[in-house]
């Protein structure tokens, strides 16, 4: 990669409204060519707002934006582009049905006839400086989440962005490609590009940020630079001092899933021989870099994906195998992907829009005034920043997670979740899992797939850990610590 030409980055006097809501309330911030800015707040703090108005994806309703000085309008994405601005969002933009390549070549800019050879070598060349592996020749949609996260990394740093936002970047990649990220992200400082770092694991900001804002509430609280005090940020974050608490075990004795010689074939991936049952109340942590197969696991046990012949599936001693999804669904399992805006909600659609489609016993005709009295009342038991007719796309991450939670089915005998916590900060996370552990009060068992080990050691009564499609057997979380979780996913011992 070639130096990059510097660029200094101004925001004045940005104001956002989303109808009642005023996302960025008088937020002005600047970033200096060659630095790493850290930007953090509580979900909802209006972070991925403003970085969305910088990247052309929104437009503000007040306010400027200056490059080098110069004032400039920003009005799409596409003049993002051409300022050298590229933005990397918490959930993918890509074209899910077509194959990497043909992803590359769209955003190339090569003209009517692309060299298709030479974006291939260079995707190659730069996906090794990240120790990245993606096959060009595959379709996106078989990829992770994860994988389509570098992707878009790869994508924006191919079109030459001068200024490059991440948005919760390092979700479901592993330690060893965050660390080289991590040091691509300084080179590229170095050579004069301004990074804008969106998270809100305050170790990694610790980690990688010459200098720190604070959000709350649409504005800016507070501004840092190294060294950080950590309990100050929380502190500018929340209003207050978090803490996670100790973990509850809530495993009863009445079994809910039963998996018996699970065999999965996937183009990518074989996975064979995984027994694993489940009690009522129990959580379950499924462990492992991105595409080791915790995912086609998942899946299978919510009638999503069926495995070979000889498997079986039985949810409270009812045999599902090879049984279509909507016999899962009646069985009282629900399912929560990773990616919320393409598999879980309907952008487009308002909140109301949406609790109106899964209400049940529901009439022909829609009530509007009883939809949206059910949809504040989920609002406000779910603590979702919005109101009924908030589309779910100007919702924030956080928010968009508690709407998903809000829309499943109150009598769940099992509930499968992909990230439940990825891109929330702390106390979003806790709120998720009080909600979580009040279903296994009620009677649920729960699976999930999370990066975040700590998240696994916290809140998972056992742990099955993957590795290229093979499997642990169930481990005590209790027995367990990240180091010896962390040798694990890694291959060693499994």
């Amino acid at each position: 990669m070639g130096a990059a030409k510097p660029v200094n980055v101004e925001l004045k006097h940005i104001h956002k409204y989303f109808g009642d809501v005023h996302a960025n309330d008088d937020v002005c911030l600047t970033i200096a060519s060659g630095t790493i800015q850290g930007i953090v707040g509580e979900n909802g703090a209006g972070k991925s707002t403003l970085m969305k108005v910088l990247s052309g994806f929104i437009q503000a309703d007040e306010g400027e934006i200056l490059l080098d000085g110069r004032k400039v309008v920003i009005r799409s994405p596409a003049d993002a582009s051409r300022y050298k601005i590229g933005m990397l969002h918490q959930d993918p933009l890509d074209f899910p049905s077509m194959r990497v390549m043909d992803n590359l070549l769209i955003g190339d800019g090569g003209g009517q006839i692309p060299n298709r050879k030479a974006v291939r070598q260079k995707f190659l060349e730069l996906q090794q400086q990240f120790d990245f592996v993606i096959n060009p020749d595959d379709f996106v949609d078989s990829l992770t989440v994860g994988e389509r996260q570098q992707l878009e990394i790869l994508r924006l740093l191919m079109q030459g962005a001068r200024v490059l936002i991440l948005d919760e970047p390092t979700t479901g990649i592993s330690a060893l490609q965050k660390e080289k990220l991590f040091a691509t992200l300084q080179k590229l400082a170095s050579q004069g590009m301004v990074i804008a770092f969106v998270s809100h694991k305050l170790e990694e900001i610790e980690a990688l940020c010459q200098r720190v804002v604070v959000m709350r509430s649409g504005r800016v609280v507070g501004e840092a630079g190294q060294p950080y005090k950590v309990d100050d940020l929380v502190r500018l974050m929340f209003g207050k001092v978090i803490t996670l608490g100790k973990p509850q075990h809530l495993v009863g004795s009445e079994e809910v899933l039963t998996v018996s010689n699970l065999e999965i074939e996937s183009p990518r991936l074989r996975i064979s021989g995984v027994n694993l049952t489940v009690h009522r109340g129990e959580v379950i942590g499924l462990a492992g870099m991105e595409g080791s197969g915790q995912v086609l696991f998942l899946r299978a046990c919510g009638g999503l994906l069926r495995p070979i012949e000889k498997s079986k599936i039985s949810v409270n001693g009812r045999d599902l195998t090879h049984q279509p999804y909507r016999k899962f669904l009646d069985a009282g399992v629900a399912y929560v992907p990773a990616n919320r805006l393409a598999a879980g909600l309907v952008p487009g659609l308002t909140l109301a829009d949406h609790f109106a489609l899964v209400e049940e016993s529901q009439p022909f005709l829609i009530a509007k005034d009883r939809v949206n009295d059910l949809t504040r009342r989920r609002i406000e038991t779910f603590n979702i920043i919005g109101t009924p007719v908030s589309r779910v796309e100007e919702l924030s991450g956080g928010n968009q997670q508690r709407a998903l939670l809000a829309l499943q089915g109150t009598a769940l005998n099992l509930l499968l979740i992909e990230h439940p916590a990825r891109g929330l900060d702390i106390e979003s996370t806790i709120w998720i899992w009080g909600n979580l552990k009040e279903r296994c009060k009620q009677g649920a068992a729960i699976i999930f797939i999370s990066s975040d080990l700590e998240q696994i050691l916290q809140y998972s009564d056992r742990i099955v850990v993957f590795f290229g499609g093979k499997t642990s057997a169930p481990l005590p979380a209790e027995e367990m610590d990240a180091e010896k979780l962390g040798q694990l996913i890694g291959g060693k011992g499994l």
